[in-house]
């Protein structure tokens, strides 16, 4: 199954990185191919390269290119970027003069899966966690699993955890319409609801994208407790927190709490048991019976599964908690879609709800500091965020943070 995935050629990633580009970048490395890459803002994805071997550099110019070439002399080029790169990047420019070989991350991600089973895991919100939780399981009842995600994996400490072996869980990036390059083995699509309005001209736009995804799998899993998910019935399989009926995988909520859930599980409508699960949220409870359901379908035991449920975690800046001060707990999350934001203000009332009662000096209040992402989205989500926040206590609104959107409508 492993033979070379891809020609014994050198890889450059202009933006690397980002996230998702530094966990594509490790894996190259760990396959064993040589990697290098510019970004501006140097992180601690890029210093975990540096010290795999790959050269960083932090200025995006044509010297970069040309030292890289000087240094591969023997080998083939390529080029990796992704949308976030602008069309007037110098470095990129240098490299469409000189006819590099340029490919989109999600072709380089494509080939990588090639070469295992591979399990992508798709939809508007839920990716990062339902990949997380989908890699810890398979990892812990197969010890045959990779993954390459979207946020870092406690269990592994990276985005890119790279072995050659059976399953490969990849989380797909929906944001630039890419994910019609990749057809995996079982695709998941935890939900749909529309999201990156620079690219996305309405829902109809981002369900067709989602349709050519699923009907590039072999097996598909989606969620019934989202309309916009059902595809025309392209779903082969598919779970829920609310049903039973007709679904192929539940898992219903009986005891809701601040630390954890009790659920009971049912298969094909019928009630297998109750299962404990270490992750509040609601949200968190249809990330965990996609994962469960899609090792269901690889006929991993539920025994199995239900031993390794202790073990889940969310990955880094899903909730994550940050510390506490003079009585006051930080948790860090990712939310900047109005359903993100709404997820996290729910499950932080949960845990306020349950704090001590009998200490009269604790203020059941959630503040919530919000940092709008995207000119864009904020503009076509305002009334939406808007509801969404006041559902906290306190609300503190930073500047907005561009991502490399020009603000063409004078947004603040």
């Amino acid at each position: 199954m492993h033979s070379k995935i891809l020609n014994d050629d050198h890889y450059h990633f202009i933006g690397i990185g980002g996230i998702g580009m530094s966990a594509i970048a490790m894996a190259l490395v760990k396959l064993g191919y040589t990697v290098s890459g510019s970004d501006l803002h140097l992180n601690n994805q890029t210093k975990k390269l540096k010290d795999f071997g790959v050269i960083i550099f932090d200025q995006q110019v044509e010297q970069n290119i040309r030292l890289i070439i000087s240094l591969n002399k023997e080998k083939n080029i390529k080029i990796i970027v992704s949308s976030a790169i602008r069309t007037d990047n110098k470095e990129l420019l240098y490299c469409i003069d000189k006819k590099l070989s340029l490919f989109h991350r999600s072709e380089i991600l494509s080939l990588i899966m090639k070469s295992y089973i591979s399990i992508g895991v798709a939809g508007s919100h839920g990716k990062t966690s339902t990949s997380t939780f989908l890699s810890t399981l398979l990892h812990l009842c197969t010890s045959n699993a990779s993954s390459i995600t979207g946020g870092i994996i406690p269990i592994f400490k990276s985005n890119a955890y790279i072995e050659k072996n059976k399953y490969l869980v990849a989380e797909i990036d929906e944001s630039d319409g890419s994910t019609k390059a990749y057809k995996p083995d079982i695709g998941i699509i935890t939900n749909i609801d529309l999201d990156h309005v620079d690219y996305y001209k309405n829902i109809e736009h981002l369900i067709s994208v989602f349709k050519d995804f699923a009907s590039n799998t072999q097996k598909l899993l989606t969620n019934k407790d989202c309309k916009n998910s059902q595809l025309n019935n392209l779903s082969h399989k598919n779970f829920s927190i609310k049903d039973i009926k007709e679904v192929n995988y539940s898992l219903i909520p009986k005891i809701v709490n601040h630390s954890f859930t009790i659920a009971d599980y049912y298969e094909e409508e019928v009630f297998i048991e109750s299962l404990k699960i270490p992750i509040p949220g609601l949200h968190n409870l249809s990330n965990i019976i996609a994962a469960i359901g899609c090792c269901r379908i690889e006929k991993i035991d539920i025994k199995e599964i239900k031993s390794n449920l202790k073990y889940l975690e969310l990955p880094n800046k899903r909730f994550q908690f940050r510390g506490e001060l003079l009585g006051r707990k930080f948790f860090d999350d990712y939310a900047h879609h109005p359903e993100e934001v709404k997820a996290t203000i729910n499950l932080a009332k949960l845990i306020v709800n349950n704090e001590d009662p009998n200490n009269k000096n604790y203020k059941r209040r959630v503040v919530a500091i919000f940092q709008p992402h995207r000119y864009s989205r904020l503009l076509k989500f305002i009334d939406n965020l808007a509801i969404e926040l006041s559902k906290a206590d306190y609300i503190i609104i930073t500047d907005i943070y561009s991502a490399g959107e020009a603000n063409i409508n004078n947004i603040n």
